[in-house]
C-alpha cells in the first residue's frame, strides 16, 4: 500500500536527520533538500502549480510544515521510538475528525481496531517511564497537525494531483527554512539558547553530508507524493490504521542507526498494531460487501 511505503521512507528520513542533527541545522536541511526536490517535482507537474483551491493547499502545506517542526524540534533529545509513538496518536485524531467533520461512517469494529492500535502505542511508549517526560508532549502537537492536514487533504485537495501538493509542501519548507536561517543569522537567539540543530548557523558541508541531503531529497519526493496520494483515498479509516506501521519502521531504523533494541512491551505493541491493521481491513471489506 502507498501509505506503508510512505511511512517506511518517513522513518528512514527521520533516522538520517537524527544522525546528522549534530552536523547540520534543521533549516539547512530544509533549504538544501527542497532545492534538490523542487526541480524534479516542477518537471513532473510541468510547472502547472496554480490550481483551484490554492488556499486549502497552502493551509495543508503549513500544517505539515508545523508537523515537521514539532517533530524535529525534539529529535535530538528523544528516541525515535518515543517520537514515533507520540506522533502516531495521529490516526486516532484522523478517524475522529473524519467522523465529526466529514460525517464519515466508522463501524464499531473499526473503532475497536483503532483502540487496539492505540493500546499498542501505549505499550511502545511505556506509561510511567521516561517517555512521558514533558518533551514527549511536543510530538503530540505534531500528531494533531498531521491529522488535520490529512483531513484537509481528503476533504479539499482530492482533485489536486499528488505532485502539485508535493510542490507546495516543499515550497513551504524551503520558505520556512530560508526565513528561519535569515532570522537566526541576524539575531543572537542561537547563542542565547544553546540548541544548534534548531537555532544554530549553517555548518560546513562534507561530501558525506551532501550525499545525505541527496538521499533525503529522494526520500522527500516519495514522502510528499505518497502522503498526498494516500490521504486522497476514500478509505481514510484503513489508511489511518496502516499509518501505525511507522512505529515498526522507526524501531527498525533505530536499531540499525543507533543500536536501539525494542524491549518486550514494544514488541507486544507492534503485534497489536499489526492486528489492528488486519482487523480494520476485514471490517472495511465486510462493510463494502454489505453495501
Amino acid at each position: 500500500m502507498t501509505i506503508v511505503a510512505t511511512v517506511f521512507g518517513m522513518a528512514l528520513a527521520d533516522a538520517f536527520i537524527k544522525k546528522y542533527s549534530i552536523a547540520m541545522t534543521l533549516w539547512q536541511i530544509y533549504v538544501l533538500r527542497s532545492a534538490f526536490v523542487l526541480p524534479v517535482l516542477l518537471i513532473a507537474t510541468r510547472g502547472r502549480i496554480r490550481v483551484p483551491g490554492l488556499g486549502w493547499i497552502l493551509l495543508r502545506s503549513m500544517l505539515l510544515a508545523l508537523m515537521y517542526l514539532a517533530m524535529y524540534a525534539v529529535i535530538s533529545w528523544l528516541k525515535l521510538s518515543v517520537i514515533a509513538a507520540s506522533i502516531y496518536t495521529a490516526p486516532l485524531f484522523i478517524v475522529t475528525l473524519s467522523a465529526l467533520l466529514l460525517r464519515d461512517p466508522v463501524t464499531p469494529r473499526q473503532w475497536v481496531a483503532i483502540l487496539i492500535g492505540f493500546l499498542g502505542v501505549l505499550l511502545v511508549v511505556e506509561p510511567g517511564a521516561s517517555a512521558f517526560q514533558p518533551l514527549a508532549l511536543v510530538p503530540l502537537g505534531a500528531a494533531l497537525f498531521y491529522a488535520v492536514a490529512a483531513v484537509v487533504t481528503r476533504a479539499r485537495c482530492r482533485a489536486t494531483s499528488a505532485a502539485t501538493l508535493a510542490v507546495w509542501l516543499n515550497l513551504s519548507l524551503l520558505l520556512w527554512g530560508a526565513l528561519a536561517s535569515i532570522l537566526i543569522a541576524s539575531t543572537k537567539v542561537g547563542s542565547a539558547l544553546d540548541y544548534p540543530f534548531l537555532l544554530g548557523h549553517w555548518g560546513t558541508m562534507s561530501p558525506g553530508e551532501w550525499r545525505t541531503i541527496i538521499v533525503l531529497a529522494l526520500l522527500m519526493i516519495g514522502i510528499s507524493v505518497g502522503l498526498a496520494r494516500a490521504y486522497q483515498s476514500p478509505r481514510p479509516q484503513v489508511i489511518a490504521v496502516f499509518d501505525y506501521s511507522f512505529l515498526i519502521f522507526a524501531a527498525f531504523w533505530g536499531y540499525i542507526f543507533f543500536d536501539e533494541i525494542p524491549n518486550p512491551p514494544t514488541l507486544i505493541g507492534m503485534v497489536l498494531i499489526a492486528s489492528a491493521g488486519s482487523l480494520v481491513l476485514r471490517a472495511d471489506a465486510a462493510s463494502t460487501e454489505a453495501r
